[in-house]
């Protein structure tokens, strides 16, 4: 047997009669404190400091409410669970950021399990508390996206293809072909990892043997059955995610210098390389006497670090986004581990317990005070500093004021109009860029029947919407955001069902090419 390998902590430390010793002889206890303690810190924060939910999560809010599989972005997944969210709270201030954390915690938990079947519960325990000091789980997750909504998949994926492909019987198969799929209603990118694993799993003896029986086949059947309405729903879009990939690497690529994904990676590690030598992992010892068994390592180094070497790579030739490798550093902590943890003994444990609840409390204080003192003291333009529920009402009564019926579409500044819907009573739509193909619930019929409301920054109406305004009344209205910085303009005007110039811009949208 060359897995499953338990590792504990020195008898002294495990008999020692301690609240501390304690829970390192039960290690789910501190694993589900940890849990807690970034829940907690990691809604509060966030929910205390932001005004309005960052851009990401507005637009996840207000493509939720369609409930649509594919956008001309990404699958839906984050969308539905944001949208989820607000029907059992009615609220669009905190949820998204429960959410979040629940994602987080989620992964944590995959990952201790996938490291306790590897090293044994005190290593895995460890591995866990290494976590927090990566940068992709604290100072981003407020923003809930589709990259933060991979995490626990692509843990899950790790440790179900480790446990079915070391003897574990069909269920995990079953369970593996299940959360294979439904990890790609996250990101098509889950398939990078679903790649690595598919070549692991031909390179592996042990695990190829596993090929000759039924299951892994049936695993296979109930993922292409999963992702079978994804991939219908992406022909008939006609792969415009894909364009949408495509058009966002050329765009990192002209903004970007070449270095910049791999600066931003390198940077994220930071804190995870300094806890490490804090809690004196790094400090030299004699070789274990029972080094993790090789089959184990390469696993975790094909799974855990390849996917995010070779997108290092990738990003000297093409764009990457920051963020793409947020669930890549899953296995960090893990490999770590596997590597040091002839290291470990209870100070060595102890420090790194501190460490992590030190990196949850003190970055999530952090982030709340410099996110309330860039809006109200530096003036700094961001998206969570907007006023969300106040232009929400001023959209709705310019709507009403001027038009029969509810406000059924806003459309316009691609910040400010999901800004507009998004805590507005009637809860319209986003017409997308003012797009069909980026927002198809919108329609040429619905666009006649139900009219629009436009809005956009400024007092000057942009050339864009020119055309669809003719002799339409504006409203600017100012909107206090900062205690320093000067309001904020943003403009309104409700097109209404029958107006005039809705026909020559239903045509010119539903023409050839537009």
């Amino acid at each position: 047997m060359d897995h499953w390998v338990p590792v504990g902590l020195p008898a002294a430390a495990v008999d020692s009669p301690s609240i501390w010793s304690s829970l390192i002889r039960h290690p789910w206890y501190l694993l589900a404190i940890l849990c807690l303690t970034q829940i907690l810190c990691w809604t509060l924060a966030p929910a205390l400091v932001n005004v309005s939910p960052p851009n990401d999560v507005v637009e996840g809010f207000m493509w939720g409410r369609e409930w649509v599989l594919l956008t001309y972005k990404h699958p839906q997944l984050p969308a539905w669970l944001l949208e989820t969210s607000h029907l059992l709270t009615g609220s669009f201030h905190w949820p998204q950021y429960f959410v979040a954390q629940l994602v987080i915690s989620a992964t944590f938990v995959f990952v201790y399990l996938l490291a306790r079947d590897m090293l044994g519960k005190t290593r895995a325990l460890a591995a866990v508390l290494l976590m927090p000091s990566l940068y992709f789980f604290g100072w981003p997750t407020p923003q809930f996206n589709h990259d933060y909504t991979q995490m626990p998949f692509w843990a899950a994926i790790c440790w179900l293809l480790w446990r079915a492909s070391r003897g574990g019987g069909p269920g995990w198969w079953l369970v593996l072909g299940l959360v294979s799929g439904v990890g790609l209603y996250a990101k098509f990118s889950t398939g990078l990892l679903l790649l690595f694993g598919a070549v692991w799993l031909l390179s592996d003896a042990r695990a190829r043997s596993r090929l000759a029986t039924p299951w892994p086949w049936l695993g296979l059947a109930v993922f292409l059955a999963v992702a079978a309405p994804l991939a219908v729903e992406l022909y008939r879009m006609d792969f415009l995610p894909l364009t949408y990939a495509a058009w966002r690497d050329q765009w990192v690529l002209a903004h970007r210098s070449r270095f910049y994904y791999i600066s931003v990676q390198i940077a994220g590690l930071c804190g995870f390389v300094l806890v490490l030598a804090i809690s004196g992992l790094l400090r030299r010892s004699p070789p274990p006497e029972e080094p993790v068994a090789r089959s184990t390592l390469v696993y975790l180094l094909w799974m855990g670090l390849g996917p995010a070497v070779l997108v290092m790579v990738a990003s000297l030739f093409a764009g990457a986004g920051e963020a793409w490798g947020a669930p890549m550093y899953n296995l960090a902590g893990v490999v770590a581990l596997a590597l040091l943890g002839h290291r470990l003994g209870a100070v060595e444990m102890r420090k790194l317990a501190i460490c992590a609840f030190i990196c949850i409390i003190g970055i999530s204080g952090a982030y709340a005070g410099i996110r309330w003192t860039k809006c109200n003291l530096r003036g700094r333009t961001d998206a969570v500093c907007w006023p969300a529920q106040k232009i929400s009402d001023e959209a709705e009564a310019v709507w009403h004021a001027a038009a029969p019926g509810r406000l059924d579409i806003v459309g316009g500044h691609p910040l400010f109009a999901p800004l507009a819907g998004l805590n507005a009573y009637d809860k319209p739509s986003i017409f997308t860029e003012l797009n069909m193909q980026y927002a198809p619930w919108i329609t040429s019929q619905r666009l006649r029947d139900h009219g629009i409301l436009l809005v956009w920054p400024g007092h000057d109406v942009p050339p864009y919407l020119q055309a669809w305004l003719g002799n339409i009344p504006v409203k600017t209205v100012l909107f206090d955001w900062s205690l320093k910085a000067p309001p904020v303009a943003i403009s309104f005007a409700a097109v209404p069902p029958g107006a005039p110039q809705l026909p020559g811009v239903i045509d010119s949208l539903t023409r050839p090419g537009n």
